[in-house]
C-alpha cells in the first residue's frame, strides 16, 4: 500500500513509520505546519508541531529513507482547532482541543489530501488497536492502558478508519522507545508533549483572556444563591475544577468548592460541594460511531468522559440524534463541550461503540 506517515517530530510517529516502511509499505513521510508563528521553538515537553519537530521528522524521514514533506496547515487548524477552543470556552463549556485535531485536521484535511493523491492510508503514531470485523472498522483501547488515545480517536467515521493505521495499538510506550534507540533514531529520549500545542506556556486561562478580554461575572453558591465573588469571565472555569476559584472565605462547612456550573449569557459561575458534582445522565449530540454501525436499541456499555479520565457501566439509547447516557455509578466533573465516549462492555470494555458531544448532564 501507499502509506502517508504523519511525522509529528516525536518518538511515537517516528516508530510508527519505521514499522510501516518494514511491514513493505510504500511509506513518503509528512510533517503538518500548523503554527501561525514557524519560529517557535519547543521548550522541554511544552507544546508540539514546532520548527525544531519539523527538523527532527525530517532526520528520522532522511534515516528510514523515504520522501519526505511539510504540508502547511496552520490556516485550517486555526479555525477548526483554535478559534473553536476559544468559542467552545467562551459558550461556557469545555472543549479538548486533541479530539478536534484528529477529527479536524489529521482525519478530515489530512486523509483527505492524502486520498486525493493517491495514497490507500494515513498512518500516526496514536495508542489504539485498529482492525476489520466482518468488512467494519473496530477501534480498540491500545494494549498500553496509560497511553491510550482511544478516547481521543472516538470522533473518527467507519470511512476515515478504513484508510488509517495505528502501528504501536499492540506496544507499550517503554518498548517503542527501545525500539526507537535500536534503530539509532535522535529522538528515542524526546520528552511527550503534555500541553494543548497552542498555548506552550501551559496557561490557559491567559490565553483565554488575550483573545476574549474580560467579562467579568459573579461567582454564586449554587445551594444559598449567595454571592461569593468576582471573576473576570467564566472563560477561565471548568466543571469540576477546584482551585483558582479566588473565593476568600471558606465555605460553611469547611470543605472545599468546586465549580458545578458555568453560565455564559449572565456571566454566572455557580460553585458547591463535591458532591453535587455527580452526574447519573448524559446527554449528547452529533453521535459518531467508528464501526458504521449506530446504536438501534438501549445497549449495556462503559462510558468515559476524559481522555484518561474514570469510567462507568452505563446503558445508552440512541434517538433522532441524540445519545443518552445513564451511568450505573456516578461519574464526576463531567461538562458540556467534552466527549463521552463509550465502550462494549465484553472484552475488558475495549471495543469502541460511539461518542457523543456532551450537552447536558443530570443528577
Amino acid at each position: 500500500m501507499r502509506v502517508l506517515a504523519a511525522m509529528s517530530g516525536g518518538v511515537d510517529s517516528a516508530v510508527a513509520a519505521a514499522r510501516a516502511v518494514d511491514a513493505g509499505h510504500d511509506v513518503v513521510g509528512v510533517h503538518l505546519a500548523l503554527s501561525a508563528k514557524p519560529g517557535t521553538l519547543r521548550t522541554g515537553a511544552r507544546g508540539c508541531c514546532t520548527v525544531e519537530d519539523a527538523h527532527d521528522a525530517r532526520r528520522v524521514a532522511d534515516i528510514l529513507g523515504i520522501p519526505f514533506y511539510v504540508w502547511d496547515f496552520a490556516e485550517r487548524f486555526t479555525e477548526d482547532v483554535i478559534e473553536n477552543f476559544v468559542a467552545t470556552y467562551a459558550a461556557g463549556q469545555t472543549p479538548n482541543p486533541c479530539l478536534t485535531c484528529n477529527e479536524k485536521i489529521k482525519f478530515a484535511a489530512l486523509l483527505d489530501k492524502a486520498i486525493a493523491l493517491g495514497f490507500d492510508a494515513v498512518s500516526t503514531g496514536h495508542y489504539a488497536r485498529l482492525s476489520l470485523v466482518d468488512g467494519e472498522p473496530e477501534l480498540r483501547r491500545s494494549a498500553d492502558i496509560g497511553k491510550d488515545q482511544s478516547y481521543v480517536l472516538a470522533s473518527l467515521r467507519a470511512d476515515q478508519l478504513r484508510h488509517a493505521m495505528f502501528p504501536l495499538g499492540a506496544s507499550v510506550k517503554a518498548d517503542v522507545r527501545a525500539e526507537a534507540s535500536s534503530r539509532g533514531l535522535a529522538v528515542a529520549e524526546k520528552p511527550d508533549s503534555h500541553d494543548i500545542c497552542f498555548i506552550p506556556d501551559g496557561d490557559t486561562r491567559a490565553f483565554l483572556g488575550r483573545n476574549l478580554g474580560e467579562r467579568p461575572g459573579k461567582l454564586v453558591d449554587a445551594e444559598s444563591g449567595a454571592v461569593l465573588g468576582e471573576h473576570a469571565g467564566v472563560h477561565g472555569f471548568t466543571v469540576g475544577q477546584r482551585h483558582g476559584l479566588g473565593i476568600d472565605a471558606p465555605a460553611p462547612d469547611g470543605r472545599p468548592r468546586y465549580v458545578l456550573a458555568l453560565e455564559p449569557v449572565s456571566g454566572t459561575v455557580k460553585v458547591g460541594s463535591r458532591d453535587a458534582l455527580a452526574v447519573r445522565e448524559i446527554v449528547g449530540t452529533r453521535p459518531i460511531w467508528p464501526s458504521g454501525r449506530a446504536l438501534e436499541s438501549t445497549v449495556d456499555c462503559v462510558a468515559q468522559v476524559r481522555a484518561h479520565g474514570s469510567t462507568a457501566p452505563a446503558q445508552a439509547s440512541h434517538v433522532d440524534g441524540e445519545l443518552t447516557v445513564r451511568l450505573d455509578e456516578p461519574l464526576r466533573g463531567v461538562a458540556p463541550g467534552q466527549a463521552v465516549v463509550l465502550y462494549r462492555p465484553d472484552a475488558g470494555g475495549d471495543v469502541v461503540l460511539g461518542s457523543a458531544l456532551i450537552t447536558a448532564t443530570g443528577r
